[in-house]
């Protein structure tokens, strides 16, 4: 009885569609040129792990394509387009989120043999060109830049579109190439963007977590779910079961793809 229930809940209670053919579907939103995340080839973290968790769902992956930029839940998830989304942070208030499979927080990335930041308390850095990321249309500040600037350094800032030009591949990727590249001394940025693209340069980057870890009332770490509409509780619950399932690979995927994780001692408990 144990063993069968949870499988018989699974299927009754999952959000999947029908296709013409009885095929059901799990199906996710997500964006089509946003390594490592996702991409519209199948290549990043977040197309494995939902294809990890369709498998164990007896489903497969159906896909709405869509920039994560303003808009992008109202536009997808809101519009009934698509049920999961991966890679939200946990207890986002628009939606019902899984539990955690991973836990991550900026970084300063900087070349091997350039000045190694720690802290945005660092006196060096006042004599630096430090890249940060600036989030949407209307160039909003994420927490690293609130926090170089509480401290002076906004004339030290060089800000970099997170979405570039999306007609090129990985737009995301060219703030780690201007650190290589000498444009700037240091970046600070997403964890999983650095832990990707820093080793993907023609010289050594070194990749450091933030310190300390909150700003005042920013944290510069967060937790990181899967998020489904909030009335949809069976579709969150199924998810978390498999996400429970698949722990051990979910983790070597994140491992593979570079992701700086602060979540490593919970993951080895039970």
């Amino acid at each position: 009885m144990s063993s069968v229930f949870p499988r018989l809940l699974l299927a009754a209670a999952l959000a999947l569609t029908a296709g013409a053919a009885g095929a059901r579907e799990l199906r996710v939103c997500a964006d089509p040129n946003n390594l490592p995340f996702s991409n519209n080839k199948g290549e990043g973290f977040e197309n494995r792990i939902a294809a990890l968790v369709a498998q164990d769902l007896g489903a497969t992956v159906t896909t709405t394509w869509w920039a994560q930029r303003r808009g992008f839940i109202r536009n997808t998830l809101k519009a009934g387009l698509c049920d999961l989304v991966p890679g939200t942070m946990a207890g986002l208030e628009m939606l019902r989120s899984t539990r955690p499979y991973y836990r991550s927080g900026y970084v300063f990335v900087s070349r091997a043999d350039g000045p190694q930041i720690r802290s945005f308390d660092d006196p060096a850095l006042r004599s630096l060109r430090i890249g940060v990321p600036l989030v949407g249309d209307d160039g909003v500040n994420p927490p690293p830049a609130e926090a170089l600037a509480r401290r002076g350094l906004a004339d030290h800032v060089v800000g970099y579109t997170l979405y570039g030009d999306y007609a090129q591949p990985n737009p995301a990727g060219r703030i780690v190439a201007a650190v290589a590249k000498g444009e700037i001394d240091v970046a600070v940025v997403w964890g999983p963007f650095a832990g990707y693209f820093a080793p993907r340069q023609p010289v050594a980057l070194t990749v450091t977590p933030v310190q300390p870890q909150t700003e005042g009332p920013m944290p510069m770490v967060f937790d990181i779910a899967m998020g489904v509409r909030r009335d949809d509780k069976e579709l969150a619950d199924a998810v978390n079961a498999a996400l429970g399932r698949h722990r051990g690979e979910i983790d070597a995927i994140l491992a593979q793809y570079g992701v700086p994780r602060l979540d490593r001692t919970q993951q080895a408990g039970p």
